[in-house]
């Protein structure tokens, strides 16, 4: 392989899409060629063609892996690593970033997150490749809206992978964890993700240092994380609305929120404090109201709880003040209250049960602020979570539902593609339904038995995609049924009890 036409090809990559200035060029040339063990360019231009019309590094990252492991320069564990190296290399400073972000800015949230983010794809921090290649569909509509995919772009570790951590030396504590501000420009190791190319755009948020950033397996348009710069737990108290309202003042066009505070309906890191948002509009961000409640706390506002599977108050209006002074008084109203009827008690001794996740958004000069009530207590019966996803439900999704999955979009785990594709080719007739093997635990299709005896059922499928459909709306009807396993006032005469005494817990009662 040519090292020259490699270090033309990156320089030409750089210069097209990761904003090389022309008094860099020479000096960006240098370097390249000295990485590729080159003395001079080559006598005739390299065709780069290809790279400057890239939407994606990912072919020119492959030929520098490639690189790099034929010339030694690193072995195919280090080769990501190796990558990220360069690119992050290549990639403006950090105080570049952040300063063309407020630059474009000033045009409106929308320019400076579309020059942030694209910068972050091309980079290749961003995985959009990998992202496309998740399954997505929809299940419902209207207020029962849902949004399902099925997550390929996370790698899964191998076994191999597991063994090799099993050796790898132990964490520095360096950074302290996945979310730190340390983790700008980290190399990374056997146990820590490279993160040279990962950068991020500062911002004041309840007059506290925090920095934005992009997840690089994004869920969804524009999946964000906004980090506090302190590596402090998680914590959604009094003082959260004004930090989600200051971060929607600078990016209306983005919504913001926070998992709850608590494991089981909490988030996968809750000893650093972060929220996440993102361009899209979530299902439950598009759900009606059921019902309507007034009250001093609510004047001013529009207050009402969601027509929704879960359990949540949304509050609407144009003064600010007064939807964080509402939005508060849920978060500290709901972490004492106690509906023995329906299960919810907010301590066990000390131990906290009740939890809030509040989501907020901006839409022209009126803020919206969603309160998802959440408890994370057990008993001998769900010992994983009374508002847990139940066992009749644990074979299409175990992980704990946090702040995402409340608002209406699944993330289901990548062994569902080939599990669910099995199911299919039973339905079809490709693939003859034997009840006995499936009940056999090394059955790859053993957790699903139960599901596949019911669709088997109802009749087999013409052909391959009506099979799909009939799986996925089975699937979508699960994921519903989760849903409604985690609302902590269901859908019945005990909960709509439940839910007004809440209500008027906070001075508020239903409008007729």
């Amino acid at each position: 392989m040519d090292g020259k036409v490699l270090s033309e090809k990156l320089f030409a990559y750089a210069k097209a899409h990761l904003a090389l200035e022309p008094r860099d060029e020479a000096y960006t040339r240098n370097v390249l060629l000295s990485l590729c063990g080159e003395a001079a360019p080559a006598a005739e231009p390299a065709d780069c063609s290809a790279e400057v019309q890239a939407d994606v590094p990912d072919a020119l990252a492959e030929e520098l892996k490639a690189f790099a492991i034929e010339r030694g320069m690193t072995d195919e564990e280090g080769a990501e690593r190796f990558c990220a190296d360069v690119f992050g290399m290549l990639t403006p400073l950090p105080s570049q970033v952040h300063r063309t972000f407020y630059e474009k800015l000033a045009q409106g949230g929308e320019a400076a997150c579309a020059y942030f983010y694209d910068l972050c794809v091309k980079n290749g921090y961003i995985q959009k490749t990998a992202i496309a290649r998740n399954l997505r569909w929809e299940y419902g509509e209207g207020s029962g809206r849902l949004e399902i995919t099925v997550n390929l772009s996370k790698p899964e570790k191998s076994n191999k992978d597991i063994a090799k951590l099993l050796k790898a030396p132990k964490n520095t504590g360096y950074p302290a964890c996945m979310l730190c501000k340390e983790n700008e420009g980290f190399e990374g190791t056997a146990t820590h993700p490279p993160r040279r190319n990962l950068r991020t755009v500062g911002m004041t948020l309840g007059g506290e240092a925090w920095f934005m950033q992009y997840s690089p397996y994004a869920y969804y348009d524009e999946h964000c994380i906004a980090v506090n710069e302190r590596h402090i737990p998680m914590h959604v108290d009094a003082t959260t609305p004004d930090k989600l309202l200051d971060f929607v003042d600078i990016l209306p066009n983005y919504f913001i929120g926070s998992n709850a505070s608590l494991p089981i309906v909490g988030g996968s890191i809750l000893n650093h404090e972060h929220f996440q948002g993102g361009k899209h509009r979530m299902p439950m961000q598009g759900a009606a109201l059921a019902f309507r409640a007034e009250g001093k706390l609510a004047e001013g506002l529009e207050v009402g709880v969601l027509d929704w599977y879960n359990s949540v108050i949304r509050c609407r209006g144009k003064d600010r003040k007064k939807v964080a002074a509402f939005a508060s008084a849920v978060i500290e109203g709901w972490k004492q209250f106690s509906c023995p009827a329906c299960e919810i008690l907010p301590f066990t001794g000390d131990t906290p049960h009740n939890a809030v996740s509040p989501v907020c958004r901006k839409d022209g000069d009126e803020y919206t602020m969603w309160l998802i009530l959440r408890n994370n207590r057990t008993d001998e019966r769900y010992p994983e979570g009374i508002f847990h996803v139940h066992p009749e439900y644990l074979h299409i999704k175990s992980e704990g539902i946090g702040l995402i999955e409340a608002m209406g979009l699944f993330i289901l785990p990548p062994r569902l593609k080939r599990q669910l594709a099995g199911i299919e080719e039973i339905l079809c007739g490709q693939v003859p339904y034997d009840a006995a093997a499936l009940a056999q635990p090394e059955h790859d299709l053993h957790v699903h038995a139960a599901m596949v005896e019911s669709l088997v059922k109802e009749g087999l499928s013409p052909d391959r995609d009506s099979a799909r459909a009939r799986v996925r709306d089975y699937v979508g009807k699960v994921c519903a049924g989760i849903l409604g396993n985690t609302a902590v006032f269901k859908h019945d005469e005990n909960g709509r009890a439940g839910f007004a005494q809440f209500l008027q817990a906070l001075g508020l009662r239903e409008v007729k």
